[in-house]
């Protein structure tokens, strides 16, 4: 049943017109002495958008203000407009009047603050007439029956005539450049410290400081702490080092070694009429007897000065016990020094292949220099000297070859083992750049290939030359074609001064040898030149059963024969 009142959603007051304001009938009943003046608002007119605080119920209307008139269902309702002539003359160009924001150029939104409860709000200017803006007539439409109604809205006056209905979207429906001056555009908030999320906001703000505080000064300790741990203080700088140990080395190990045999190493410094060097020998008993190389004393002849420095530094002179060329070796005597320690043999048919060496010595005149490597092969027969041209300083040895380095000044000094026992007596290097062969006495340097003297014929020639002054060579009584350019080791035709070649009743006759029989093999070993003969022969003892294998008129024959003993040089 229709009572007056609206089935639909109650309408909101967007605008409200002042009290006994005349109602808008259409323009033509506009009165224009009732306009209010251009830039003034009538006094009694509230703020656009804001309802009062005692605004009346929806189902009654405010004081002064006549209630809206019920449409009938399906048909809207034109609010009535005051008549009068225009103020002006029609525009073409649909330009809003009093200056107004053109439809290129829309304004903003006027937003009023909203006082808190019991807060007086200061009395502003009532809003001139909401002024017209361009708005597509059809934008907004009729809503179809039975829709809910929606609520009035103002109206404006532009290019789609009096009477237009304006959606709340619409960019001048809060607009209004006649307003107070000094009004906010943006609704100010509540009062500072009223806010809800104020004290949360300190609480936040306070936690951030604190926690910025820390950072900041965790980060100054940390530098500070790094600067003290890097330099040790804030004044003073001290490196950290590792601290003082016993000086104990592993026994086997390089450091061991040295420690082991170097009291037992000594350096000759030799010098005579014409020449001098220097060498390395080893202690050999407590009697002061010192084993080294015969080109090492060789300088000093019969009336040169021998020279023995000791590791401690201590010096004292030496005297020439013997020396054999043919074995390069000799043998020095010390006296009236005290606490020698002599240095321990091996046996160096022991040695095998790869076995770890070290080399002690004093290369380049440099005491007690320590180098290292291994066996490089052993049994390698070498030659060395030769210098006088007539072939009696030269030296046959079985050696065997290492790669620690030994040069110049490294002659007779000891090749030891890995329980810094004596297995060889450093002697010769093979120089790249000579072009000689392997030389004794040269002052090139270590290719890695030197060569020492085994110890156990050192040994042997050692207790020889300190027992009688002179050493035994092993010999088989003949005399070799040394120009033989065939495999093997060829027995000459004739002998020195012209005589056997095959000495009579010597050990080759006995066993059947005869001139122009090509040796080929000792003891099941091969033998391709006549210094290798005699370097086979010289690595055994006189008085050894040898077997031998040979060729005559291109049969192969094997013999049995005992090496005979002869003096040395």
């Amino acid at each position: 049943m229709d009572d007056g009142k609206p089935t639909g959603p109650q309408a909101k007051w967007w605008s409200r017109p002042a009290e006994g304001r005349p109602s808008r009938s259409g323009p033509e009943n506009r009165k224009p002495e009732t306009q209010a003046p251009e830039n003034q608002a009538p006094e009694n007119q509230a703020p656009e958008n804001q309802a009062p605080e005692n605004q009346a119920p929806e189902d009654q209307a405010p004081e002064g203000r006549a209630p809206e008139t019920q449409a009938p269902e399906g048909r809207e309702v034109q609010p009535s407009l005051p008549s009068g002539p225009p103020l002006h003359e029609p525009d073409e160009y649909s330009t809003p009047p009093y200056g107004g924001p053109g439809p290129w150029a829309p304004a903003p939104p006027v937003q009023r603050p909203t006082p808190a409860h019991g807060t007086p709000v200061p009395p502003q200017a009532a809003p001139l007439p909401p002024q017209p803006s361009p708005v597509d007539p059809q934008a907004a439409p009729v809503p179809p029956q039975g829709a809910p109604e929606q609520p009035p809205y103002a109206t404006t006056h532009g290019a789609g005539g009096p009477g237009e209905q304006r959606s709340p979207s619409s960019q001048w429906g809060q607009y209004d450049p006649w307003g107070a001056p000094g009004q906010p555009l943006t609704q100010a908030g509540p009062p500072a410290g009223t806010e809800p999320g104020n004290r949360k906001n300190r609480r936040g703000g306070a936690f951030a400081g604190v926690l910025l505080l820390t950072l900041v000064a965790s980060g100054i300790g940390g530098g500070v702490g790094a600067y003290i741990e890097r330099t040790g203080g804030l004044t003073t700088v001290e490196l950290p080092q590792a601290s003082h140990d016993n000086g104990d080395r592993a026994p086997e190990s390089v450091a061991g070694i040295a420690a082991s045999a170097l009291p037992s190493v000594v350096t000759l410094h030799v010098s005579g009429t014409a020449e001098s060097g220097t060498g390395t020998g080893f202690v050999l008993d407590a009697r002061g007897h010192i084993l080294t190389n015969n080109h090492v004393v060789a300088p000093a002849g019969s009336s040169g000065d021998i020279t023995v420095t000791f590791s401690s530094g201590e010096t004292a002179a030496a005297e020439l016990v013997g020396k054999d060329s043919g074995y390069d070796l000799a043998v020095v005597r010390v006296k009236g020094v005290s606490g020698l320690k002599p240095l321990p043999l091996g046996n160096s048919d022991n040695v095998r292949v790869g076995d770890p060496v070290v080399a002690i010595g004093a290369p380049f005149d440099l005491s007690n220099t320590v180098t290292s490597g291994i066996i490089s092969a052993k049994q390698r027969p070498i030659t060395a000297g030769g210098e006088k041209g007539d072939g009696s300083d030269i030296s046959y040895v079985d050696a065997l070859q290492t790669d620690a380095p030994i040069n110049p000044g490294n002659s007779g000094g000891p090749l030891v083992d890995t329980q810094a026992h004596v297995i060889g007596i450093n002697s010769a290097i093979r120089a790249a750049d000579s072009g000689k062969g392997t030389e004794r006495g040269g002052q090139s340097g270590s290719i890695g290939l030197g060569f020492a003297i085994p110890i156990n014929q050192g040994k042997r020639v050692a207790e020889e030359l300190i027992n009688t002054g002179r050493a035994t060579h092993p010999v088989i009584g003949v005399t070799l074609d040394m120009k033989y350019t065939g495999d093997g080791a060829k027995v000459g035709e004739k002998g020195p001064e012209d005589g056997p070649a095959v000495t009579k009743d010597g050990p080759a006759a006995k066993a059947g040898i005869r001139s122009g029989d090509v040796i080929t093999e000792v003891r099941g070993q091969r033998v391709h030149s006549g210094e290798e003969l005699i370097v086979k022969i010289r690595a055994h003892r006189p008085g050894d059963r040898l077997e031998l294998r040979l060729t005559r008129g291109g049969k192969e024959l094997s013999v049995t024969l005992t090496l005979g003993s002869a003096s040395g040089t």
